[in-house]
């Protein structure tokens, strides 16, 4: 048994009872004679140790819970990949501690054997009172009081009961742990794409409000018309729905640990980083601006400077926020935004060149020199951030 037990077999034991003159009613009654034993090899998935490792990095505490004999379920532990040098605890070492002892017992043991139902809600209970974030998967009936009560709990879609997917809050369809770290990559590019969104939206406005504002307090021409602020929307829009959603996971993501469960999705270090993006696009925008106009310049042309530096610091900022400091900046899955760059582009030039479309929006094409320089100054406007942030890791 121990010999079998030992390389992952769970093993069953045979007897037969063979009385021909008495019908056997009740087995407690009858004489079984030992035959052998019969080991099934139920193979770990090809894909579950990448996964576990994977997990492992990412700061993700992996333990395994069954009903199989303490040898088998460390065999298969050490075949899976999880740490086996702690031990295996049972079910009986499990109904022997009271709640407090569980708690300071599970801090190193990640092996359960021979666990019953509700020693597998124990377990999630002590460590939840531990602090951890308890994700629990399973697949019977038994298991549907731990799925309830876990942080998350994970039934399996092909062979788990009716009861158990009720139970839970997830429902694997391919009943495949890769699924879930994968699930676990998905969730923090999400939660990352829609942190750098909020940012951005919030650091493109600052200087919208800024530049509709305050060249009107100061008694200057206006700068902004409701025709820009329809161009710079119609920007805003597919940038925050369109190239956000589709900027892939940094590379690092799962080799960081877990946020904190109370970590906002848009907390104070956010706002103020969006508060300085926008300020500083906001003072090129009103420099650039002011430098025209005192320089000589009709306002329809420092208009149309200032204007130029909005919409390309806009287009730069927004690619800063999407993009991770390994992304590199011509990356085929920034398509989108390259179309979107486009047609900002075309539309600014057709505003620039056209008289009819100039007249609308109030422009006029300043010389070339004079937007040489205001693309440079919003380039630097909208991407210092980017610069820093990659300079970031290389110093490291």
């Amino acid at each position: 048994l121990a010999s079998m037990a030992a390389r992952g077999l769970r093993v069953l034991g045979v007897a037969r009872a063979d009385d021909p003159e008495n019908a056997i009613n009740d087995p407690k009654d009858a004489k079984f004679e030992f035959v052998g034993l019969i080991g099934f090899l139920d193979p770990i998935r090809a894909e579950v140790p990448a996964a576990l490792a994977e997990a492992r990095a990412a700061g993700i505490d992996v333990a395994m819970i069954t009903g199989d004999y303490p040898v088998t379920a460390l065999e298969i532990a050490r075949q899976a990949g999880l740490d086996v040098s702690s031990g295996v605890m049972t079910g009986a070492e499990i109904a022997a501690l009271s709640p407090d002892e569980l708690v300071k017992s599970i801090a190193t043991k990640r092996i359960f054997a021979r666990v019953k139902p509700d020693q597998k809600l124990a377990l999630v209970e002590a460590f939840k009172t531990r602090g951890d974030v308890v994700a629990m998967t399973g697949d019977g009936v038994n298991d549907a009081p731990a799925l309830e009560r876990a942080h998350v709990g994970i039934a399996m879609g092909q062979r788990g009961t009716d009861v158990a997917r009720e139970a839970a809050d997830l429902v694997l369809l391919d009943d495949s742990f890769a699924s879930i770290v994968g699930g676990v990559r998905l969730g923090r590019r999400i939660f990352a794409n829609l942190r750098k969104a909020l940012t951005y939206v919030m650091a493109i406005h600052v200087p919208i409000a800024g530049v509709a504002l305050l060249p009107i307090i100061f008694g200057m021409p206006p700068l902004l018309y409701p025709m820009h602020v329809v161009m710079l929307e119609l920007i805003i829009d597919p940038v925050c729905s369109l190239v956000f959603e589709s900027e892939p996971s940094d590379r690092a993501a799962m080799k960081r640990p877990p946020r904190s469960i109370n970590e906002p999705l848009f907390g104070r270090r956010q706002m103020v980083l969006a508060a300085v993006q926008g300020a500083v696009l906001l003072a090129a925008v009103l420099g650039i601006y002011v430098w025209g106009l005192n320089s000589g310049m009709p306002a329809d042309s420092a208009r149309a400077l200032g204007f130029i530096v909005l919409v390309v610091g806009n287009l730069v900022l927004a690619l800063t926020e999407a993009s991770e400091a390994s992304t590199q900046l011509l990356d085929r899955r920034h398509l989108v935004f390259w179309v979107v760059v486009a047609i900002a582009a075309a539309i600014l030039t057709s505003a620039l060149t056209v008289p009819l479309l100039s007249r609308i929006f109030q422009l006029s094409a300043p010389d070339g020199v004079s937007i040489a320089v205001a693309i440079v100054i919003s380039v630097m406007a909208g991407g210092w951030y980017g610069l820093v942030r990659r300079w970031k890791p290389a110093r490291r």
